[in-house]
């Protein structure tokens, strides 16, 4: 009888741990927990960093910060870091209502305007020094989006008309300028007053990464103001996404183009495809476009399924890239940021919970490795799954930007729905 009770006694333990465990995984199976916690780490680890260590007090931002946040005080400074840093303090006063972001978005808004814009030959001058010399007045199609970028997103969160005119300023300089004639898209880089060059990086004119921020840049200006002519271009950048540069057969983006848009190298940047994935739906939302929406959806579940199959380490990180048949050891802060979007939204559209998982899998590596415990914000990269520690924590590359928008995205997509 004894032996009985116990057996019983047992089964009703059993039970009760499971019934425990089964609403300890459905609290873990919430998504907006997982968006709780990344909003809480930039807010209070990564956006602090920033608006401690970077202003200058020059009125800028120092080009190169140390680890620790210490400035390099003579590193040259430069416009995509700016833009950059522009675009994240106004998402984060827009998204928050955070007025030290607002504040410090105003700063970045009339410093860039002031130091970066080309007055004569128009653009965005690519380097230079703290004292405000010109020291690469180069044209990249890239820096042009960025300030694009930013100066659209100072405009929705302040009102401000002059960040929106000289967005569509720059806009029309790009279109301009920067496209080419013949099999369309946008050449990479030119001469200070716009002049092709005999030699590209890669020997490639075209690459996929200046079109993606193109693509995020037009999304963004278009949200500020329905212009016809932007949108034509929004959609052709859209389709030429879909269409030219994306490759359905590997399910990932060719990366390098000679002006006939012929692949130049066998690469996937794992961080850069998920990313493209993503932004393309949000391109096709603003549209409107219901067949653009639909192409893009499937775009963005195939790729994100590649980069995941093919990209993620068993640590639980993504690779940066496959190049030829060598892959990439290393991994690198923004293409994790890049990836938890990309995840999100692939679950946003399937209702598949491998997504879910993932991307816990993704956030809890990083939170394990990549935190910067001591002084705040994230190492850049890791090796083998290591963390380098003494890299730069602020350069011409390395920027609040992806870590941002990877909260705001969290934010509007899991956590300011759920609570109107």
């Amino acid at each position: 009888m004894n032996r009985l009770r116990y057996l019983i006694a047992a089964c009703c333990l059993l039970l009760t741990l499971s019934s425990c465990q089964h609403r300890k995984d459905a609290r873990t199976e919430d998504p907006a927990d997982l968006a709780r916690a990344i909003v809480d780490e930039v807010r209070g680890s990564v956006l602090p960093f920033w608006t401690d260590y970077a202003p200058a007090p020059d009125g800028g931002f120092y080009g190169t910060l140390q680890r620790d946040g210490t400035p390099e005080t003579d590193a040259l400074r430069s416009g995509v870091l700016n833009a950059r840093i522009l675009w994240s303090f106004a998402a984060a006063a827009r998204t928050w209502n955070d007025t030290l972001c607002l504040r410090l978005a105003n700063r970045a808004q009339r410093y860039f305007i002031d130091t970066f814009i080309d007055p004569v030959h128009g653009g965005v001058y690519w380097l230079v020094a703290p004292d405000g010399t010109v020291m690469n007045g180069s044209k990249y199609a890239y820096a042009l989006t960025y300030g694009i970028y930013g100066l659209a997103e100072h405009y929705l969160a302040t009102g401000n008309t002059e960040s929106l005119d000289t967005a569509f300023s720059l806009f029309r300089t790009l279109e301009e300028k920067g496209r080419e004639p013949v099999y369309d898209g946008y050449t990479e880089t030119f001469t200070e007053d716009w002049k092709p060059l005999e030699q590209y990086d890669k020997n490639a004119p075209k690459t996929m990464n200046a079109h993606l921020h193109v693509l995020e840049a037009y999304t963004l200006l278009y949200q500020c103001r329905p212009d016809q002519t932007l949108k034509e271009r929004l959609e052709r950048c859209t389709r030429l996404f879909m269409d030219t540069i994306y490759d359905a057969k590997r399910k990932h983006f060719n990366q390098y183009f000679d002006n006939q848009w012929h692949s130049l190298m066998d690469i996937d940047s794992y961080g850069h495809d998920v990313e493209a994935g993503w932004l393309l739906c949000r391109a096709a939302d603003v549209l409107g476009d219901p067949e653009l929406k639909q192409r893009a959806g499937r775009i963005a579940l195939d790729v994100t399924r590649a980069c995941l199959d093919q990209g993620l380490a068993p640590a639980g990180y993504l690779r940066y890239e496959r190049n030829g048949d060598k892959m990439a050891s290393r991994c690198s802060w923004w293409g994790q940021d890049e990836m938890l979007i990309a995840c999100i939204n692939a679950w946003q559209i399937s209702g598949d919970k491998r997504f879910l998982q993932d991307a816990r899998r993704i956030w809890n590596f990083v939170m394990q490795n990549m935190k910067d415990r001591e002084f705040g914000e994230w190492f850049s990269d890791c090796q083998n799954g290591k963390p380098i520690v003494n890299a730069h924590k602020a350069d011409m590359w390395r920027c609040p930007y992806h870590t941002t928008r990877l909260a705001t995205e969290m934010q509007n997509r899991l956590l300011t729905h759920k609570k109107n």
